[in-house]
């Protein structure tokens, strides 16, 4: 019986924890909003604090939703969470490439 109340203890999270996960998600969701929105910084400056904000989103839904850690499951979240990463960084990397490119072939002037 100790052992599922261990594994049941370890596999979710506190209320603060969830309260805290979602406060993060709505802030980290409106910052690139409201920058957008506003028009007020470069191109460049947006695009980063964009991509900024997108790669701590992430880790937010893993970290404080998904309970990845690296002192469970004898490495498995761990493993996981490169995984993750590695994936973040192809994708994000590949659509920032493909846009620039578009973008260089596609100028009309």
């Amino acid at each position: 019986m100790s052992g599922q109340a261990s594994h049941a203890e370890h596999s979710h999270g506190s209320v603060k924890s969830y309260v805290i996960g979602l406060i993060l998600s709505i802030v980290l969701t409106i910052i690139p909003f409201g920058v957008v929105m506003t028009g007020s910084l470069s191109t460049s400056a947006t695009l980063l604090i964009i991509v900024a904000t997108a790669v701590a989103q992430v880790l937010v839904q893993l970290i404080l939703f998904m309970h990845m850690s690296t002192k469970t499951d004898e490495g498995w979240n761990f493993t996981s969470f490169v995984f993750t990463v590695a994936i973040l960084v192809l994708v994000i990397g590949g659509s920032l490439w493909i846009m620039y490119n578009l973008h260089l072939n596609m100028m009309i002037g």
